[in-house]
């Protein structure tokens, strides 16, 4: 389930049109990290984790679309920032990586 996520998201980045800017290689970067950050992770913290890839499948996809809802993407976005909280103490590496993304995503003006 994490790993269909995972492919999801990195197929939403290579569409993302700055194709070969520094951020979009970020991007891809800040995955490779985000996937071994997940590679460790308890599996008692499975769940948790879902909601995360879930609301960044979501964010991805808002901002790759045609005519993207700048609604929609805030409000994926912010369900990333509000999912990953329960990761801050446990996991800061991982909450880390997730906030570069989203970071990233906000200079890009996505």
């Amino acid at each position: 389930m994490i790993k269909d996520t995972l492919s999801k998201i990195e197929s939403a980045i290579a569409k993302v049109e700055a194709g070969s800017s520094p951020e979009k290689a970020e991007l891809v970067a800040l995955l490779k990290k985000l996937k071994s950050e997940l590679s460790v992770l308890p599996a008692s913290k499975i769940d948790d984790i879902r909601s995360v890839g879930y609301f960044t499948e979501t964010a991805a996809h808002e901002v790759t679309r045609e005519n993207a809802s700048p609604q929609l993407r805030n409000l994926s976005i912010s369900g990333i920032s509000y999912a990953v909280k329960g990761f801050e103490v446990s996991h800061p590496e991982l909450v880390s990586v997730v906030n570069e993304i989203c970071m990233i995503l906000a200079r890009m003006g996505i």
